[in-house]
């Protein structure tokens, strides 16, 4: 895929497997709803955020070794795969503001049907239930550093 192509692939799907490195050396993989952000100034590419648990094992995995690898991939018959795969360095963010920006955004993204307009905020109901999630949880910050993508649509039916 092109870099426009893996941003437009990025930006219409949801989840990513977040791949860690466990505690005894195997990979941990775990699905997570995501964000596409845009870089800090002078960064190369749009980074993906997702929050988890403060507790969970990915983030005691990427406390010890900070990086991930992202898949995220779509299709249902060989001819119809594609993927962008991110080799990342991860940074964890825990201040309680981020955190929650960041859920409502997950939400805004994730918690409505495909093709349905998102509002343009959260309604009361939602915004309690991401205040009440937000100290329990972490931002993950995904720094692309080297990206991988494939798209079995443009083999022609040649394999």
């Amino acid at each position: 895929m092109s870099d426009d192509e893996a941003a437009a692939f990025l930006a219409q799907e949801r989840t990513v497997t977040c791949a860690t490195i466990g505690p005894r050396g195997w990979p941990h993989l775990m699905p997570l709803w995501y964000v596409v952000r845009e870089p800090p100034h002078g960064a190369p590419a749009p980074r993906l955020w997702s929050w988890t648990y403060a507790a969970s094992q990915k983030v005691r995995n990427v406390a010890r070794e900070p990086r991930a690898t992202l898949q995220v991939e779509a299709g249902e018959s060989y001819e119809e795969l594609r993927g962008v795969m991110l080799e990342c360095e991860v940074q964890n963010h825990r201040d309680l503001q981020t955190v929650a920006r960041l859920g409502e955004e997950i939400m805004l993204r994730n918690a409505l049907p495909r093709g349905s307009d998102p509002p343009a905020e959260l309604p009361v109901e939602g915004r309690a239930m991401i205040e009440a999630q937000a100290p329990k949880r972490v931002g993950l910050e995904f720094v692309e550093r080297r990206r991988a993508s494939f798209d079995h649509r443009k083999l022609g039916g040649t394999y």
